[in-house]
């Protein structure tokens, strides 16, 4: 079917403006002021923002369903999402015993294909368990190894067309083995829950890490040796033009003024918002379990018992557009490209740009972010 959505406020590569997009078999046929093309059912948005919808790289979980659970609780969290903009989510399984973590990408690869699901799942996103003891945070510390090669080629051979990234700490994978195993089948190496110095990270970035999981939380900074100062993970992203970065952009996580350095280093085309969101994002949830490690959801973040720490987010994607607008005074089109093409360029995803060509996910929302219909592959969801 060919449809045609109208609005006023469309958000395009070339600024904001009035329009139609037009879609024919889950693509963009064309993004035009011209009304008069051929369509079968029009869809009027005007005076709604006409977005591409959003892409979580990075969410563990919502509405009570966590990503590491059963295939139908996939499923179910993605949707929840849909709600709140995502039309396409990485769901993110944190570290844990290798087989258990097996047994998660196994039920995301289920998901994946379940008729019932509304939205896109680009694939998983695997967070360990080949990470840094001394950069775990809440990660499990018990289940944290050097890369395994016979455990992570079997899983990639098996299930590779459902994992999409891989976090990992570059100082467990010194020659870069690990790295350039990932890139050669197609998933993103991302450099996350790391002690490495500069010197350590130059192996990843040769064979392939494109990417620094969420920036400021869990990666190395300046350290000394003997008065000899060496540059961490935060000053290698801030060096190396190639590299992407993500940040959680609650609000809480990162204060606006490093969230303002972050931009003003990098630039708006190489980072990517995510809520790095647990599963109680979206309930009324105050306390539990999380892996055994129990938490605590106070001031909108979720923290450790003791409060020593955070252990997590439950922002949703449609947070990150308010306080990235509201509270560090990024522009409305330079903060949905950092949830959209920015996640797309760094996936390899033909998403995330209002375009001809470019996948027909489209999302429609108010001055408030509030967010009132979604388009999938051009069927309107809801």
């Amino acid at each position: 079917m060919r449809i045609r959505i109208q609005s006023d406020r469309i958000l395009t590569p070339q600024g904001i403006c009035g329009g139609y997009i037009y879609c024919s078999d889950g693509t963009i046929t064309a993004v035009t002021a011209d009304g008069s093309l051929p369509y079968d059912k029009t869809y009027d948005r005007t005076g709604l923002y006409v977005s591409p919808g959003f892409i979580d790289m990075h969410t563990h979980g919502a509405n009570g369903f966590d990503f590491s659970g059963t295939a139908q609780d996939v499923v179910r969290g993605c949707n929840f999402l849909l709600r709140h903009g995502a039309t396409c989510v990485c769901p993110t399984v944190s570290a844990a015993p290798f087989s258990e973590m097996a047994k998660a990408v196994r039920s995301i690869r289920t998901a994946m294909a379940a008729p019932e699901l509304q939205t896109h799942i680009a694939g998983a996103h695997l967070e360990g368990p080949y990470l840094s003891p001394a950069q775990c945070g809440a990660q499990n510390e018990a289940a944290l190894t050097d890369p395994v090669a016979h455990d992570y080629t079997a899983l990639v051979y098996e299930c590779g067309s459902a994992i999409i990234r891989w976090t990992y700490a570059p100082e467990r994978d010194p020659d870069g083995t690990f790295c350039a195993f990932l890139r050669q089948n197609g998933i993103v190496p991302s450099a996350g829950h790391t002690d490495a110095t500069y010197a350590q990270m130059l192996p990843a970035l040769s064979n392939g890490c494109t990417l620094v999981t969420h920036l400021y939380s869990c990666t190395s900074t300046v350290t000394r040796d003997h008065g000899f100062r060496r540059p961490g993970v935060i000053e290698t992203a801030f060096l190396r033009d190639d590299l992407y970065v993500e940040i959680i952009a609650d609000g809480k996580h990162l204060p606006p003024e490093l969230i303002r350095l972050v931009l003003k280093v990098k630039g708006t085309d190489h980072v990517a918002l995510v809520t790095d969101s647990l599963a109680p994002a979206g309930t009324d949830i105050t306390h539990g379990m999380m892996a055994q490690t129990p938490f605590v959801i106070e001031n909108g973040v979720c923290m450790l018992s003791d409060r020593s720490a955070f252990a997590g987010s439950i922002a949703l994607p449609d947070t990150l557009v308010r306080t990235l607008t509201r509270e560090v005074g990024v522009p409305l089109a330079d903060t949905v490209k950092m949830l959209t093409a920015v996640p797309a360029n760094i996936l390899g995803l033909r998403k995330g740009v209002l375009a001809e060509g470019y996948d027909a996910d489209v999302i429609a929302f108010d001055d408030a972010i509030t967010i009132h219909s979604a388009f999938v592959s051009g069927k309107e969801v809801f």
